[in-house]
């Protein structure tokens, strides 16, 4: 049975019927409304959730559902009608443009698109106020356009598609891992010359994010587990860090760090995988995308001040 909207189109309302009897109340407002499990706990924190007209809170996203309980729940809009706010005064570095894509400079700190609908500052935020056609494409919603996504503190190339037949196509690159990114990553300590790692890894905790190395279990992806492979190479080396090269073959969460981490090497300034104060004056995770290419796709990303400043003080002038 379809949820049946409201006169704004925000309050939508259903009746549990006899299959979703004894269901968890955000196993099913997630199923219901195509929304995360996450993101249907939001909505009862929020206190937007009645069942029979009792107001539900976070602490009651255990409570099973009965058949023919009346759910109602105010404020929502589905992710697909979503939209991310136009701010034009954000700035926007373009640094390659094709037909049906454009990509894009994400300077450390600014996250690749919202969240929540009121939520600014991203980097969605300041394309789609010069780029309205990104609504809808792809994923749609507060996705619209991205292609892939940078963490909140890695700076450099990110690829959006203004079109959908791009979208589709370059996330098929992506799936078919025929995308070649190359990173910068300052890392802690001296690694000399090149090599290669394959871990498999696995998200270990969800808020905030981490992914842990696990044993190898024989497969590819399995049980929201990833092989992941990497190979890097040493350009310059100081007295207790070293700037990589890295070029991932495959594409997980926090993979580049996770996988240095475990190699001894965690990148400089990162809160997650590294020491605390593991090497003054890396103001945050010391990782840059400088280069992706694919297809027609090519673009580059010159180091932010903040990575050269940091290459300069730990690894001395350039070049690096």
């Amino acid at each position: 049975m379809s949820a049946e909207s409201g006169a704004d189109g925000r309050a939508q309302s259903f009746v549990v019927d006899a299959t979703e009897a004894g269901t968890r109340i955000d196993a099913l407002l997630a199923a219901r409304l195509g929304v995360g499990r996450g993101a249907a706990r939001a909505l009862l924190e929020a206190g937007a959730v009645r069942v029979d007209d009792r107001r539900l809170g976070r602490r009651h996203k255990g409570v099973c559902v009965a058949a023919g309980s009346r759910i109602e729940v105010a404020d929502f809009t589905a992710p697909a009608a979503q939209r991310a706010r136009a701010e034009p005064e954000l700035p926007l570095a373009v640094l390659a443009r094709g037909r049906g894509w454009i990509a894009v400079d994400k300077p450390p700190g600014q996250p690749v698109h919202p969240l929540r609908e009121r939520e600014g500052g991203t980097l969605l935020n300041a394309a789609i106020a010069r780029h309205p056609e990104l609504h809808g494409v792809g994923e749609g919603g507060l996705r619209s356009g991205v292609v892939h996504r940078l963490d909140v503190d890695t700076s450099g190339v990110v690829l959006l598609a203004t079109e959908a037949a791009a979208w589709e196509r370059l996330r098929g690159a992506f799936r078919a891992h025929r995308v070649d990114n190359l990173y910068r990553a300052l890392e802690v300590g001296r690694l000399e010359g090149e090599g290669a790692a394959e871990v498999e890894l696995a998200v270990v905790r969800h808020r905030p994010a981490r992914v842990a190395v696990v044993e190898r279990a024989g497969g590819g992806a399995a049980g929201g587990r990833r092989l992941a492979g990497l190979r890097w190479r040493a350009l310059a080396i100081g007295r207790d860090a070293t700037l990589l090269e890295v070029r991932p073959r495959t594409g997980f969460l926090h993979q580049i760090r996770a996988t240095l981490a475990h190699l001894g090497h965690p990148v400089c300034g990162d809160p997650t995988y590294g020491a605390p104060g593991d090497i003054p004056g890396a103001p945050r995770q010391m990782l840059h995308a400088a280069r992706l290419a694919v297809d027609e796709v090519l673009a580059e990303s010159p180091d932010p001040p903040d990575f050269a400043a940091a290459c300069a003080r730990l690894l001395g002038p350039p070049p690096w």
